[in-house]
């Protein structure tokens, strides 16, 4: 979230939006289609990763393969860095604020 954060705020991401992610709410603030990837953020996020049918048939009703494909990636390696961050006990550089 750290500097993802300025980077969005930077491209007119709303404070709300940044805020509600940092603590995990949901917000009205978020689109439907924004709600569906912060759940399937969730889903793949845990361990072990688990993406429901109803999930599934949900994303393929919004989105492309293409598009579905680009939000797995961009979700896999936001959670690449950030469990590769604890390996070397790299601490947020607070540019949330």
């Amino acid at each position: 979230m750290d500097i993802n954060s300025a980077v969005g705020r930077d491209r007119g991401v709303a404070d709300e939006k940044l805020a509600s992610a940092l603590d995990g709410s949901v917000t009205a603030a978020y689109s439907e289609e924004e709600k569906l990837v912060l759940e399937l953020t969730e889903a793949i996020t845990a361990t072990p990763a688990y993406v429901s049918d109803d999930l599934r048939a949900r994303l393929k009703a919004k989105f492309s393969n293409a598009q579905l494909v680009e939000l797995a990636a961009t979700i896999a390696w936001e959670n690449y860095q950030a469990r590769s961050n604890r390996v070397f006990g790299f601490e947020s550089e607070h540019f949330y604020k």
